[in-house]
């Protein structure tokens, strides 16, 4: 019931070279469970922004009354990355070393918001439920740890498909939760949801 609504959230969108350079951003109004309604949309290049900075925008709405105030900075994309089992970042003996003397308790206090990271490796599904009229799925993995969101690429015409990926995230927050959820990729519509599990990172 606002005209005028303050969301204060942050989002972290890992930015590879391969990505294309346009943010998109919808906003959008929803009545009910079932009804919503798209208020607006906008578009940010990132190419065009200062990096290593704060940028303030003021991005009005396409084709309808209002705008957004957003503060986007462009920053090297470090403690996330997405790599094969055979060059998994942990895989290296000198490189745990380094890392249990990194978070070892007399340096637990060097760097406060350097909470650790958390390493996951996404091996397989076993028996998905077919999405398609073929008996068969075209499954892709989505992880999600606070804002931070990665994937796996899609296994096509499959129903128990090997990734064999390995993911390392950031942990700001360590009451947070790993979310882990399958999706069908179907072609230019939404994907099929195909299952999902939580996992408390105080759990782990």
């Amino acid at each position: 019931k606002s005209a005028n609504p303050q969301w204060r959230e942050q989002f972290d969108f890992h930015y590879f070279s391969d990505r294309k350079d346009m943010l998109d951003i919808e906003v959008w109004r929803k009545d009910n469970k079932k009804h919503e309604e798209l208020l607006g949309t906008c578009h940010v290049d990132i190419t065009a922004l200062p990096t290593k900075q704060t940028n303030c925008l003021e991005l009005p709405l396409e084709k309808r009354p209002g705008s957004l105030l957003m503060l986007i900075a462009v920053a090297p994309c470090t403690g996330v990355s997405i790599s094969d089992l055979c060059v998994c970042p942990l895989g290296d003996p000198n490189e745990r070393q380094q890392i249990s003397q990194r978070y070892c308790i007399k340096n637990s206090f060097r760097d406060i918001k350097d909470i650790g990271f958390l390493q996951v490796k996404v091996l397989k599904a076993v028996d998905l439920m077919a999405a398609d009229f073929s008996g068969k799925s075209d499954p892709f993995c989505v992880l999600e740890l606070g804002n931070d969101m990665l994937q796996t690429h899609t296994v096509y015409k499959n129903l128990n498909p090997e990734w064999n990926k390995v993911f390392t995230f950031p942990i700001k927050d360590i009451h947070d939760v790993l979310e882990v959820t399958v999706f069908d990729e179907d072609g230019d519509k939404p994907p099929d949801f195909l299952g999902k599990v939580a996992i408390p990172l105080l759990s782990v």
